[in-house]
Order: C-alpha cells, then structure tokens, then sequence
C-alpha cells in the first residue's frame, strides 16, 4: 500500500502503514537490534538506543552522518532525524500481531524525495519478508516500480 502523502504548514508527511502477524517486540527488534537491522538497510547502525542516542549512517565513503533519537518508547516509538527531516516509527499491538506505522516529516520536497519514499516502501516490505520466513527476488526491482509512483505522487503535491 502507498504511503499517503500530505502537505503540512511545515512541508510534508509521508505516512506509511502496515498490519504484520508479528508481536511489537518481534517488531522492534527488527528497528533496534543491529544484526537485524542491518538486514533491511544495511547502512543504519544503532549506535546509543535513548533519547539524545545516536543512530548513525553509513555514507559508504569512510564517513557516517549521526542521526539522532528524538523520541523513544521502549516497542512503542522510535523517532530520529533524517537529515532535515525526522522519521517516525510507532508499533500499536492488534490481537493477530501489530500495526506498524512510518511517518516522514519532510520539510521541502526535492528531486530526491521520490527515491527516499520508495525506499522506505521497500524497507518496510522487506521487514514484512523478513519476518514472515520469506525472500524478495529483486529489492531493486521492487524499488523502481515503487519509484515511479511515488515520482507521480510527489508531482501532483502542491509545492511550498
């Protein structure tokens, strides 16, 4: 399912949701315990899991970008930057597993917005696989389908 996109007075929110037959602490063990982490985006690392913790990115050139916890909520809420943005991750238990919610709060739309959001889509795709026992044939593949409709999605928003 497409996130759904909407402009804010302060830009933008992009809001990706998810139902997994998975229980939330499954779930965020997947968004905070680095071995599983690295499995669905290989360039994140957890680096200090608290408020004012540090997250960081691996620019694959030698260096990292330190993206920082802005909220957390032990299997609720994990918040951190994302550049200028923020990306917001919230689990909500449901009787068949949980409820797994993206928000990017997205200050200005570029050309490269597009590619984060199906990036994201992906990701989120590939915890699902993850978790269920599964495989993707393709992440890339995957990623330029979605690419093209975030690309004609982000094109029909209005611009701050």
């Amino acid at each position: 399912m497409l996130a759904v996109l909407k402009q804010t007075k302060d830009g933008y929110v992009a809001r990706f949701e998810r139902h997994l037959k998975h229980p939330v602490e499954k779930v965020w063990s997947s968004l905070t315990e680095n071995d599983k982490l690295k499995k669905w985006f290989s360039e994140l690392q957890v680096d200090d899991l608290r408020e004012g913790g540090i997250i960081k990115f691996d620019m694959q050139d030698g260096t990292f970008e330190e993206l920082e916890i802005i909220e957390l909520k032990m299997h609720a809420v994990l918040e951190y930057t994302w550049g200028e943005d923020q990306v917001r991750f919230e689990l909500y238990p449901e009787s068949d597993g949980c409820r797994l919610v993206l928000i990017e709060k997205i200050n200005r739309m570029t050309d490269h917005t597009p590619r984060d959001l199906a990036g994201w889509h992906v990701c989120l795709d590939v915890i699902e696989v993850l978790l269920d026992d599964r495989t993707i044939d393709s992440r890339k593949n995957e990623w330029e389908k979605w690419y093209k409709e975030y690309s004609q999605q982000v094109d029909k928003l209005p611009k701050n």
